[in-house]
């Protein structure tokens, strides 16, 4: 994790705002400092420590060579998301969830392959000898993979790690992940169960700033991950 991170850039992101405490998770407790105009302040000293703690274990799977799949669909989130995995090259979903994509990748990958196959189809104007009513349909499904897939495009195994913004939203990932035994790190408010996760970060996952300085600082320990594994390959050829 970049060590220049600062506690006064995590409150300047609003990093510290929890919910109203009349909507918090009593499991969360160990990381809030305390209580203004009825809304909790979460303990940024903790979220650096947790985040640190997060940054390592993420960075660890890219490392390896692992594929890291980034989670977000909350209206906030689905920009940064998209963003912040391109940028360090990671999978992600911010749009519908694929019940399966975890437990049950055999059937997902075939969509995923029809999804490139139309694509590429789209790519070229390859339609043969369909007509318009033809190609209009897959079109149509062409859009409705996209919509989903997009962000999979490169999935060819499960992923070494996820990252999911907002737990409370993202139960059925965050159950499949679990199923599988695939780690979790996770940007988790005053309301959510940070037990549900093997890296809770107590944080604001309803600021963009929040979301937007978290997911960068894990999309930059991917970064440094993948560098260390892209030397060790050219230093093995």
């Amino acid at each position: 994790m970049d060590q220049t991170l600062t506690v006064k850039e995590l409150l300047e992101a609003g990093v510290h705002f929890g919910h109203l405490s009349k909507r918090w998770n009593p499991k969360m407790a160990p990381y809030i400092y305390g209580k203004k105009n009825g809304v909790y302040i979460i303990n940024v000293e903790k979220t650096l420590e947790r985040l640190k703690i997060a940054c390592e274990a993420v960075r660890k799977v890219a490392e390896k060579g692992e594929d890291v799949l980034f989670i977000g669909r909350k209206q906030q989130a689905k920009p940064i998301i998209e963003e912040e995995a391109n940028r360090c090259k990671a999978l992600y979903v911010n749009e519908r969830w694929v019940g399966g994509l975890l437990t049950n990748f055999s059937v997902i990958s075939s969509r995923i392959a029809r999804y490139l196959e139309l694509e590429k189809m789209f790519q070229e104007k390859d339609f043969k000898n369909l007509g318009n009513k033809e190609i209009r349909k897959l079109e149509r499904e062409f859009i409705k993979l996209e919509k989903v897939y997009k962000g999979l495009r490169e999935m060819e195994r499960l992923p070494g790690i996820i990252y999911i913004v907002d737990v409370q939203m993202e139960r059925t990932p965050i159950s499949e992940a679990r199923r599988v035994g695939i780690p979790i790190v996770a940007l988790v408010d005053t309301d959510g169960d940070p037990t549900l996760v093997d890296y809770p970060i107590p944080g604001n996952d309803d600021a963009m700033r929040s979301i937007k300085l978290i997911t960068s600082k894990i999309a930059d320990a991917i970064i440094e991950g993948r560098k260390i594994f892209e030397q060790d390959l050219r230093e093995e050829i």
